[in-house]
């Protein structure tokens, strides 16, 4: 595959248009949805809900889960064949992206550790922000039970995992180096979207998300290696939701 060298004016564009496709959007409408909770009322007594059914039948809720879940990573693809077309090769992407397999069990563990380090604060935050009442009741998981609801759960888990770290992180910082931004100014730009298309949630929510982002973002300036980013990012969903899923019916949640 030949590379391709595209302008700095392709680039803004190209970033404009993968974000607007995907998290982007998402920050847009979140940041819609907090402001019309807080014309509300008190966020306290507001609550959203996380992995809705979407069908009474079963079957076709299961169907509409699985083609969300395939809509939803298909702005991945894209990012990692736009990537390709400069870099010259699908594998030399994968490499850049840090998603090749030539560490795996350094990369779980260190998908692992990151996950206890941000999942313990983040839980902290949430209860002070719902005390404080800067941020909603948030619902992991209020899919209807059934026998694939766990399968399901963590397919979505894995799949905000992948799509927020390739292209929040890999993939914007890869296109803002090219653009010439500063380290410090690409690690804030990544940061403040994630908190962005997470304050659906919240004010809380949020800044924590923000504050993780600055975290995501400076370690993959440092090792250029996503893959524990994804790991760390799915474990901690699959702890929310499939603990929340599993939970609910014995706590009466």
């Amino acid at each position: 595959m030949e590379s391709f060298s595209p302008s700095r004016r392709w680039l803004r564009v190209e970033v404009l248009v993968v974000l607007a496709l995907s998290l982007g959007r998402s920050a847009v409408y979140s940041l819609l949805a907090l402001t019309e909770a807080l014309a509300a009322g008190p966020l306290k007594g507001q609550s959203t809900a996380l992995n809705p059914s979407l069908q009474e039948n079963p079957w076709l809720d299961l169907l509409r889960q699985l083609l969300s879940i395939g809509f939803t990573v298909a702005p991945v693809v894209l990012v990692v064949l736009l990537l390709a077309a400069t870099a010259g090769s699908l594998a030399q992407t994968l490499a850049d992206l840090g998603l090749d397999l030539v560490r795996p069990a350094k990369d779980l563990l260190h998908g692992v550790l990151i996950a206890a380090g941000i999942g313990i604060p983040g839980l902290a935050v949430y209860y002070l922000g719902r005390l404080l009442g800067a941020t909603l009741e948030v619902v992991p998981a209020s899919l209807d039970t059934h026998w694939w609801t766990v399968p399901v759960l963590v397919l979505h888990a894995l799949k905000n995992g992948v799509l927020e770290e390739v292209i929040v992180v890999g993939y914007l910082v890869q296109r803002l180096e090219r653009l010439g931004w500063s380290p410090r100014a690409i690690v804030l730009a990544s940061a403040v979207l994630r908190g962005a298309y997470h304050t659906y949630q919240g004010i809380g929510p949020g800044l924590a998300n923000l504050v993780m982002g600055l975290v995501f973002g400076t370690w993959y300036l440092r090792t250029r290696r996503t893959l524990p980013l994804i790991i760390a990012h799915t474990l901690l969903d699959v702890v929310a939701f499939v603990g929340y899923a599993l939970l609910k019916g014995v706590l009466g949640l």
